[in-house]
């Protein structure tokens, strides 16, 4: 794990002082535009433990980590770290899960954590960075392009269809948070993704067209949509990369706020990038964040079928209408499960709630032999 704070660079403070009203401008107009002013508004019903039963950093004595590069089909590298129990026979063939992060975290946060459970349950796993995110090639750092993204799991596969003891027909995945609506529309044009699971997904896509609970205005999307382009603007004549949403680097004393501050910018999970600063990691560019405005990971789900998906979501969570708007586009087999009690984070790294048993059985029928 790579902790960096900010670089010591000398800056008039005269300059410091413009580039953070800009930045704040930037950020504070592309949050209000996909109502995450209202999302992270909501009060706090009590005191919680968010970290009850976190194990973000688990590292499993019945499994190695190697960590392994590979290229996308556009020649970049991609890194994961891959998983192998060690009881493993590598002379015969066993299923594979690719694990993807949550969006704007690296592989070391929550896809580390599955990738190891499932290696211990005899998966070969391999948490992948997506591309632009963590040690995966990509300048600049942090940018959206859900392109590349889904690319990175049909090159998880091509490496995974190489290890002498993967059977290439039974490639599963499983993704987390926004990486659950980036591995679903990799499936859709990639047949050797054989099953797919999600856990607390986001469609980003939605949410930044409607808002959480389709309540963005029609006012709000063309203030976020002017906001990029605004920023465009400055920086093609010469403004430093501005970065927008992403976790509360502060106590929020909301709800939502505090449950994305208390993963990723605590102990409990905070890892920072060598190319970021603890106040910029986990935010996207302003200038590629609108690509979102153009992502439809859930038009023709159905087409994925008769591969199955499994859609895994807290019932308190926060995000619950993705994985329920996933499920109710997607065709025979699927499957919604709910795991009684859990808010979104909680599924990243709290493994007492997280159901692995689940995962589990569902990999176990679906990438049978």
């Amino acid at each position: 794990m790579t902790k960096q704070m900010d670089a010591g660079t000398t800056v008039p403070s005269l300059a410091v002082d413009a580039n953070r009203r800009r930045l704040l401008k930037v950020t504070a107009a592309g949050v209000a535009a996909v109502g995450f002013t209202s999302l992270l508004n909501v009060p706090t019903a009590k005191a919680q433990d968010m970290s009850n039963g976190a194990d973000n950093f688990f590292k499993s004595d019945k499994a190695t980590l190697e960590k392994v590069t590979f290229k996308s089909a556009y020649k970049t590298d991609v890194v994961g770290n891959l998983h192998v129990a060690k009881a493993l026979n590598r002379n015969a063939k066993h299923p594979a899960i690719i694990v993807s992060h949550p969006m704007g975290a690296v592989k070391e946060q929550s896809a580390n954590l599955y990738a190891a459970k499932m290696a211990e349950q005899g998966f070969v796993t391999i948490a992948i960075d997506l591309p632009f995110w963590g040690e995966s090639q990509g300048e600049p750092h942090q940018s959206v392009s859900t392109d590349f993204y889904s690319e990175a799991y049909s090159a998880a596969a091509d490496y995974l269809g190489k290890l002498p003891y993967v059977d290439r027909e039974r490639i599963g995945v499983i993704g987390i948070c926004g990486s659950g609506a980036f591995a679903l529309s990799a499936a859709k044009i990639d047949p050797r993704l054989k099953a797919v699971a999600t856990v607390s997904m986001y469609d980003h896509g939605t949410l930044y067209r409607k808002g959480l609970g389709g309540k963005q205005t029609r006012e709000e999307l063309q203030a976020f949509l002017a906001t990029a382009a605004r920023e465009r603007v400055a920086e093609a004549d010469g403004a430093e990369i501005a970065y927008t949403a992403g976790a509360p680097i502060a106590l929020t004393g909301n709800a939502i706020g505090d449950e994305f501050y208390d993963f990723y910018r605590t102990p409990r999970g905070e890892v920072t990038p060598a190319y970021a600063s603890p106040k910029t990691s986990t935010m996207p560019t302003v200038v590629t964040n609108v690509k979102f405005v153009n992502f439809y990971p859930l038009e023709d789900l159905d087409t994925v079928s008769p591969r199955p998906l499994l859609f895994i979501a807290g019932d308190q969570a926060h995000s619950r209408e993705f994985s329920e708007l996933a499920f109710s586009k997607a065709a025979e087999p699927k499957e919604l499960h709910w795991v009684k009690g859990a808010g979104h984070v909680d599924l990243y790294d709290r493994v007492n709630l997280i159901p692995f048993d689940k995962l589990k059985s569902f990999f176990d029928q679906h990438l049978a032999a």
